[in-house]
């Protein structure tokens, strides 16, 4: 039976999704510029890495190694694992933020090759939201604080 992928494509057909577009093509081509850029053919758009991240954090306690090989098997790339997991914890995040308001916790492989939370206390009920228009989220959890203005 074939798993599903740990990503999926973004919706690009709705109002108001930015897709980090560059600056047009048209512009620079026919400059005299010798030090110009060509068409940037391995830009990647329209990825969400939210199913791998959840998958991550479902393995903690788990050993490395094989939570390490399910991901790649179901992955487009391997690089998108290492936003979230470190080889040693003196090198680990605390938390990590996936986008404008999702925020992820840290994890790291102990020496014993087993995955961890680098901060467990860490949670929704600690972090403070940036704006308060937007909805924040730690591990998927809505935080709990109200948003603050920070004064002058």
């Amino acid at each position: 039976m074939e798993k599903k992928p740990l990503y999926r494509k973004v919706n690009t057909r709705a109002r108001g999704v930015y897709h980090h577009k560059g600056g047009d093509y048209r512009h620079q081509r026919n400059s005299k510029n010798p030090d110009r850029v060509g068409m940037k053919q391995s830009v990647e758009r329209g990825l969400d890495y939210t199913p791998l991240f959840k998958f991550l954090l479902s393995k903690v306690g788990s050993v490395w190694s094989e939570v390490h090989s399910e991901a790649v098997s179901r992955l487009d790339k391997e690089a998108p694992i290492y936003w979230m997991v470190s080889e040693n914890k003196d090198s680990a995040e605390e938390y990590i933020r996936a986008g404008e308001n999702s925020y992820y916790s840290g994890l790291y492989v102990d020496a014993g090759g087993i995955l961890r939370v680098t901060e467990p206390e860490i949670g929704p009920e600690t972090l403070d939201p940036c704006c308060k228009c937007c909805t924040h989220t730690f591990n998927g959890v809505v935080f709990t604080k109200k948003y603050q203005p920070k004064r002058k």
